[in-house]
């Protein structure tokens, strides 16, 4: 009996949209199409025959919210809608149907407003329980004392160093779109 449904567990980062999108794409190549993402990383796939697709991401809190509009905005430029996932919409268009490359983004200043929303909607909330962990961090070491309060204080610390490999790998992208839209 052919399997006409699966799941892969797959993790990327928050800047990581671009090879969520080749990943996408590459499974639908393989006869795998995307339909939804669940759970930390979850993908799931159904059966279907192996076609060239582009898969795109547009992260857009406002859209969750007048979602109607959202995807009849790209659904009228031909882009599927497939879901939506912790503030990221998900669509798809066959290569057959593009007249040359397309992005859902029409210039690298709407690139850049994405990766600003990206900045607003998820990176600021990261600082603010990066320093939440730090104020702990610091009561920790100040007022307790025992093994169960130093292994929080290991986790903690390796929480902080999460955030600022994020942190850092956000702002080289966002500093590299920023210098390309420049010249």
């Amino acid at each position: 009996m052919e399997m006409t449904t699966k799941q892969e567990r797959k993790i990327f980062t928050i800047t990581e949209y671009d090879r969520e999108q080749e990943y996408l794409s590459k499974r639908h190549k393989e006869g795998w199409k995307f339909t939804a993402v669940t759970g930390y990383g979850m993908y799931h796939f159904e059966k279907c025959e192996p076609e060239d697709v582009v898969y795109q991401l547009d992260y857009n809190i406002e859209g969750n919210i007048n979602h109607e509009e959202y995807t009849r905005m790209f659904e009228d430029c031909g882009w599927e809608y497939i879901t939506t996932y912790v503030g990221y919409a998900y669509f798809r268009k066959p290569v057959a149907d593009m007249k040359e490359e397309e992005e859902i983004f029409f210039d690298d200043s709407s690139k850049l407003e994405m990766m600003q929303r990206i900045f607003k909607g998820r990176m600021i909330p990261m600082f603010i329980v990066f320093f939440l962990y730090l104020f702990w961090q610091f009561l920790i070491g100040y007022f307790f004392d025992g093994i169960f309060f130093k292994v929080i204080a290991v986790l903690l610390g390796i929480t902080m160093t999460i955030y600022i490999l994020v942190t850092v790998h956000f702002g080289i992208k966002y500093l590299g779109h920023l210098r390309r839209i420049k010249k």
